[in-house]
């Protein structure tokens, strides 16, 4: 049976309502079942509880005689936690982060984003574990409990601490590893093209419709957590494709500081496609990943995608592209549009090789994409694209 979870959900604005229906679909993507709201206006935080005393007793006569764990859609203090515990009957009280945090272990699958996701649940464990000892020996399983297990949760803080260190230095390693790998793709001058936008906007559905990948697709929020690459060719010119962790509005900053590394594909990428949802709100889609990767120093060049397209391409912006990734409708379009972008990176040549120098060409060629080539009595005419740093090396074939 799965864990029952009753919301707390403070109200600021009208996009409060929008935290309300992502934070019931990270619920369904924890694997536990959503009971019920209670709403709080806030005009003043309660530094103690966060909410009014009031709401609290409200809260309390709800659940009376009901198995649920509360979850606060926001971020609390460890003190906050506590005494909103405390208020009610000493129930488990999580926050956004912790489920949040809860679908990362979920969802991590390589060594690198074990790593990151146990690292980010200790650090933020860290600073609530004083006077918890006891409750947190408690716990058993459920959500916000995954990723790091119950028997670290026990332990004190000396060892948290000491489990801390050794897993960023772990991480150090796997850090240094793609950065080689990011070097290795510069200095062969493959051009990455990255997925990013909002969690469950279509990125895995889009990557296996262009490259012909395999990746897993479901209709759940951070699906995909690990990084995934895979080569694809537009007009037979190589380039590499990198599938990202998608955002949440009102994701925490820590959060994301704690998966830099796997977004580094991302931050150094040739272009960036902002894929959106064309059915939900995907102008604040496109917003919140564009300042969240801003905020970690991205400046490349990007394309935004409208993926789900059944209606008229007229209502959403000019310059966006419309496809629909699950029945491959604009593929050709975004191809011609992703090669138009980074077009400025290549030059269209015609060469002709002379059969006394095609030698030195063989060597060379790997360099290049053939697009045609004609072979007549003194030699073969190629017309080829190349990339603007190998041009110079073709100089003599010009024609």
């Amino acid at each position: 049976m799965s864990e029952t979870v009753y919301v707390i959900q403070p109200i600021f604005g009208a996009e409060s309502e929008v935290l309300h229906d992502e934070i019931v679909s990270l619920i369904d993507s924890a694997g536990a079942s959503y009971a019920g709201t209670i709403r709080q206006n806030i005009r003043e935080i309660d530094p103690a509880t966060y909410i009014g005393k009031g709401k609290l007793e409200e809260l309390n006569e709800r659940l009376e005689g009901v198995e649920a764990t509360v979850l606060f859609n926001g971020e609390l203090s460890p003190s906050q936690t506590l005494n909103i515990s405390a208020a009610l009957g000493h129930r488990k009280v999580i926050d956004r982060t912790t489920l949040i945090l809860d679908i990362f272990a979920l969802r991590a699958v390589s060594s690198e984003g074990k790593i990151q996701v146990e690292l980010a649940q200790l650090k933020y464990l860290y600073p609530r574990l004083r006077g918890r000892g006891a409750e947190l020996s408690r716990l058993g399983g459920g959500i916000g409990t995954r990723g790091p297990g119950e028997s670290q949760l026990e332990t004190d803080r000396r060892h948290i601490r000491t489990r801390i260190h050794a897993l960023e230095e772990r991480l150090k390693v796997t850090e240094r590893r793609r950065a080689l790998q990011i070097g290795r793709r510069e200095k062969d001058r493959v051009r990455t093209i990255a997925l990013v936008g909002y969690t469950n906007t279509g990125k895995s559905t889009l990557l296996n419709a262009m490259t012909g990948a395999d990746v897993l697709v479901k209709d759940a929020l951070f699906a995909t957590l690990d990084p995934t690459a895979r080569a694809f060719e537009i007009d037979g010119v190589p380039f590499l494709m990198v599938d990202t962790v998608g955002f949440l509005q009102s994701l925490p900053h820590h959060l994301i500081e704690a998966f830099k590394s796997t977004l580094e594909s991302a931050l150094h990428c040739d272009l960036a496609l902002v894929v959106c949802d064309a059915t939900g709100d995907y102008a604040l889609q496109e917003k919140t990943t564009l300042d969240t990767l801003r905020d970690l120093g991205f400046s490349s060049p990007y394309l935004v995608v409208m993926n789900k397209c059944d209606a008229s391409a007229e209502r959403f912006p000019h310059d966006c592209v419309c496809i629909s990734a699950k029945y491959g409708r604009g593929l050709d379009e975004l191809k011609r549009r992703i090669f138009q972008a980074l077009d400025g990176d290549f030059v269209h040549a015609e060469l002709f090789i002379p059969y006394d120098g095609m030698a030195e060409y063989a060597a060379l060629r790997p360099l290049l994409t053939e697009q045609s080539v004609e072979y007549g009595e003194r030699g073969a005419a190629v017309r080829a694209v190349i990339p603007v740093e190998s041009a110079a090396r073709f100089k003599k074939f010009l024609q």
